[in-house]
């Protein structure tokens, strides 16, 4: 058998993971990799800058299920992954990262675009791994995307100094992976026993509610939840990214809960009597004030993560497990809730009809609920949706009314400005054929707007709606609501440039609206366009997101519009 370079083999190492793109940007210490993926089949999407490279990858692993990937050289190109690094992990998204890295002899040594990339990213990644020998390389790729694939998904960091890519050896890649201390298999194998247990608690509850997050997008347990919800008739609310694990649209949904989650999602979680918490990891921005959260609530935890359960919120029926098979078993358990729950139900009923989301309308301003409210509608609430950070991500979740998994691509836990778009060029690939849309805002698309040159080159189809209201608009808010209107830093207005001429001048179709009469029209040509096209909206400056729960207070402490 011939020998291969370093670089070669892990071109080869990537095709048997079924690998197809590659989402990257060269330089010295990863030259040889690149060179060998010139003529190796992979598709290369040429990035503009190392973050966007990370969300692309991000972005492709949670539309797919399948991590992403993505290759940049060493020193301040290893640096840049590290906010895209930091976001998955954060939402459990599963990526693989392989930077360039100085050979290692000079590892140590300050040596020309040398850091310390496994000492940097380690607190921001599931794994990472420095290859000093090219036979250890194939091995190292297998568990990489074994480990960011399985059990609680995440991003694994592979650095890969410049004399190993070019050191050879014969390639044989690795038929399984056995790592010791990691068995997610084993580790995660439902509990039959605490499953009893949880069914027996389902059955005796009056005011049961379902609260599910990314965990259960994560296991594909859209039909079991599915099923969980039409059998019993419990009630159920999602976090933000638990958006689409169930259709909004049905009347059992409640949709979102927490800070700006809706108030009956939050007085049904506060008058709860057992709260059954279907991988969701009870987030600051979903519990509110924690000795305050479901005071009534026996609290049942399904999760595949053990240092999750009771990590804020003490649990009572604990189930460390793939979301997917436990719910499969406990489905088989419990039985139709209806009438048992008839009054808990009329309640929830009532909350509804009192309490239900609305915006200002009638001032001749375009609001950004109405834009997103006609994109849910227009693309029948089954498009792809990534979002950036801010007010208009807090909307998106409160108005498209998602009605499937894998369809709500946003940084939850980190909260990063400037994930969207990059994030849906790489959904966008994912998911060829089908309507991806981000929802951004002008503030957090200035810091990756460099990615419409990427788009309009490779003529990825994304539709950019673009939500221009002249201001750091959740900074803004905050500020209105508990700073005394210290607007400090958050005016972005004056100095915003013309998006629409930049857009153009990277070749991107663009269409402005500055009226309400023009939306609908303008969305509908996006969506019919070809390629990726930017709607760059006028929206109303000064408006806030509402029901909010500010910081510190209890879910049913609801600040909402007068």
């Amino acid at each position: 058998m011939a020998e291969l370079t370093g670089a070669q083999i892990l071109i080869e190492s990537l095709k048997q993971e079924g690998v197809e793109y590659v989402f990257g940007l060269p330089g010295g210490a990863i030259l040889p990799t690149f060179d060998a993926l010139y003529d190796s089949g992979l598709k290369l999407i040429l990035v503009r800058h190392e973050q966007g490279a990370t969300h692309m990858a991000d972005g492709f692993g949670r539309a797919t299920g399948r991590p992403g990937v993505c290759i940049v050289t060493s020193g301040p190109a290893a640096t840049n992954t590290v906010t895209g690094l930091a976001t998955a992990y954060m939402d459990s998204a599963p990526l693989v990262c392989i930077t360039g890295q100085v050979a290692t002899h000079a590892i140590g040594s300050d040596a020309f675009q040398e850091a310390d990339v496994i000492g940097i990213t380690r607190p921001v990644t599931k794994h990472n791994f420095l290859v000093r020998d090219v036979r250890q390389l194939t091995r190292t790729v297998k568990e990489a995307f074994y480990i960011a694939g399985t059990g609680r998904p995440g991003p694994v960091l592979i650095d890969f100094p410049v004399d190993v890519s070019r050191a050879k050896c014969e390639f044989q890649y690795p038929k399984e992976v056995n790592i010791r201390g990691y068995q997610p298999k084993k580790t995660a194998a439902p509990d039959s026993e605490q499953i009893e247990k949880a069914a027996e608690a389902i059955m005796q509850s009056k005011r049961p509610c379902l609260y599910v997050g990314g965990g259960a997008v994560a296991s594909d347990a859209y039909k079991e939840v599915l099923e969980l919800v039409d059998k019993t008739g419990i009630p159920i609310t999602t976090t933000v990214l638990g958006l689409g694990i169930f259709p909004e649209t049905h009347p059992s949904s409640l949709r979102m809960l927490g800070m700006h989650g809706t108030v009956y999602a939050n007085y049904a979680v506060q008058g709860s009597d057992l709260l059954i918490s279907v991988g969701a990891r009870f987030d600051d921005r979903v519990t509110g004030k924690i000795d305050k959260f479901a005071p009534h609530a026996k609290i049942i935890h399904i999760d595949i993560d053990p240092s999750s359960i009771s990590k804020t919120v003490k649990v009572h029926y604990p189930i460390v497990g793939d979301v997917k098979p436990v719910l499969k078993e406990l489905n088989k358990l419990v039985k139709d809730k209806r009438k048992q729950i008839k009054d808990w139900l009329t309640q929830i009923e009532e909350w509804k009809k009192k309490h239900p989301l609305k915006y200002r309308e009638g001032d001749g301003q375009i609001r950004q609920e109405y834009i997103i409210e006609k994109v849910g509608e227009l693309t029948d609430h089954k498009a792809v949706v990534t979002t950036g950070v801010g007010q208009h991500q807090m909307w998106t979740a409160q108005w498209y009314q998602f009605s499937s998994p894998r369809s709500m691509i946003t940084s939850g836990g980190l909260g990063t400005m400037g994930y969207g778009f990059p994030a849906a060029i790489g959904a966008q690939l994912g998911r060829p054929g089908e309507t991806v849309v981000c929802i951004d805002g002008d503030g957090s698309f200035q810091m990756t707007m460099c990615e419409l040159v990427t788009a309009s080159h490779y003529k990825i189809p994304v539709k950019i709606i673009l939500m221009d209201n002249g201001h750091h608009g959740m900074v803004r808010q905050w500020q209105e609501l508990f700073y005394n209107r210290r607007f400090s830093g958050s005016q972005l207005g004056p100095s915003n440039p013309d998006f629409v001429k930049i857009a153009e001048a990277c070749g991107v179709f663009s269409l402005q609206v500055s009226e309400k009469e023009q939306v609908v029209p303008a969305l509908e040509k996006a969506l019919k366009h070809d390629g990726p096209v930017l709607v760059h909206c006028k929206v109303a400056k000064e408006d806030n997101v509402y029901p909010m729960v500010p910081a510190g207070h209890a879910l049913d402490q609801v600040m909402d519009m007068a």
